[in-house]
């Protein structure tokens, strides 16, 4: 029987996310010793963004810290990066290095070439080519990616949308890109209603009040000014609304200037971090998303598994989880009176947020739970690395020819 394959995962920080999420659930799941060995490299998360340190260590994963992988862009740092890796890979011999998010997909794919690793694939949760940067620095990066995709064997992304989008950037050719959706613990969500009344009772919100929320980090991208903007527009017709928001991050002061300016300060709550989702989505009425851009919305995701019927920007990834008038409703991105429409409209017609949340729930799961997910992943390692000529473990063969190409 041959070894097992030796997997080395890198992502640039374990910040709250999904990304975090994924690479937490595929280290431990493919970790049987049997097949796969998994070992996770993560940069250091900034004190602002919250981490998923206590997540992994719930599930049994240790990840092995390059600090220097999760700051700034920085040549200095990078190089310190690059050189820890390339220690790393030699170290371990890892059959495969898989990569997550843009820091430790240039540090991790370059270090993996240059230690000649067989099997080097890149998952884009998102990408940050239109909404984060200058022109010209987003030039910069293409030339980057285009570059590093040339050294990449597989690139993953979280959907046939993004697939497209990342198609036209022209940073890998179309036979490279294997969409494989995002996989979450989605089976707590299930039973969500049972969790009813918890938050409201903790905020003093009663049952019959209308509360709106929007899980998400307070950065530039979400575009949170435009659902306090759309906030401001929903109490004027709805005056007893309140808004809740989950999550944290560097806009916050910002953030908090702004409700004061709009004059919605009373119905608006800054609740941080929160570990009790399935109780935060379980009283809220509708699960807001205003980004400008996404890869795979978690937060949709996990409202949907959890019966929420939502209200998104219609960007990125967005529309293959909120089929438009079927799983939730959703607008043109930075558009603050379409946003308060759809809000309006849902909380108005009980039917029709009956109706998306239980056709969201059914869409949502199994479809992006975890159990897919390492599914995915599994045959398209076993499957690359057997066109290269890996003699693969007998359990792992056998899967592998299940897998597809």
């Amino acid at each position: 029987m041959s070894e097992p394959v030796r997997l080395l995962r890198v992502i640039t920080r374990l910040n709250i996310g999904g990304p975090a999420i994924h690479a937490v659930l595929l280290t431990t799941a493919l970790d049987d010793g049997a097949v796969f060995t998994s070992t996770l490299v993560a940069g250091a998360t900034a004190p602002h963004e919250g981490d998923m340190l206590d997540f992994a260590r719930a599930h049994d994963v240790e990840p092995l810290l390059v600090p220097a992988l999760g700051r700034e862009i920085s040549p200095a740092d990078d190089l310190v990066s690059l050189a820890r890796m390339v220690q790393i890979i030699r170290g371990l011999k890892p059959d495969v290095v898989h990569t997550h998010m843009a820091k430790a997909g240039t540090v991790g794919r370059l270090a993996a070439h240059v230690c000649g690793v067989p099997l080097i694939v890149h998952t884009y949760h998102g990408h940050v080519f239109h909404g984060y940067f200058s022109p010209t620095k987003t030039r910069v990066f293409l030339g980057i990616e285009r570059a590093l995709g040339l050294a990449t064997d597989r690139i993953v992304v979280v959907g046939d949308g993004q697939r497209d989008e990342i198609a036209s950037y022209g940073v890998a050719p179309s036979h490279k890109l294997e969409p494989i959706r995002l996989g979450l613990e989605l089976g707590q969500f299930l039973h969500a209603e049972d969790a009813r009344g918890a938050l409201r009772r903790e905020l003093g919100i009663q049952s019959t009040t209308p509360l709106i929320g929007i899980v998400a980090r307070l950065v530039p991208i979400k575009a949170h000014e435009v659902f306090f903007q759309a906030a401001s527009r929903v109490l004027q017709d709805e005056p007893e609304a309140r808004f809740i928001v989950v999550g944290d991050g560097e806009r916050r002061a910002e953030l908090e200037r702004l409700v004061d300016r709009l004059g919605i300060r009373h119905a608006v709550m800054f609740l941080g971090w929160r570990r009790d989702m399935v109780s935060v989505y379980a009283d809220l009425d509708v699960v807001a998303l205003t980004s400008l851009n996404e890869g795979s919305p978690v937060a949709l995701i996990e409202a949907l598994a959890a019966a929420r019927p939502v209200v998104s920007s219609r960007v990125g990834g967005v529309p293959e989880v909120v089929v438009e008038g079927v799983t939730g409703l959703t607008v043109p991105p930075a558009n603050p009176t379409a946003t308060a429409d759809g809000l309006l409209r849902v909380l108005r017609d009980r039917d029709l947020a009956a109706s998306l949340a239980a056709a969201g729930r059914r869409h949502v799961y199994p479809r992006y739970d975890s159990s897919r997910l390492v599914d995915d992943v599994k045959h398209l390692y076993l499957r690359e690395l057997a066109v290269r000529g890996r003699v693969l473990p007998s359990v792992g063969a056998a899967v592998s020819m299940q897998g597809g190409g």
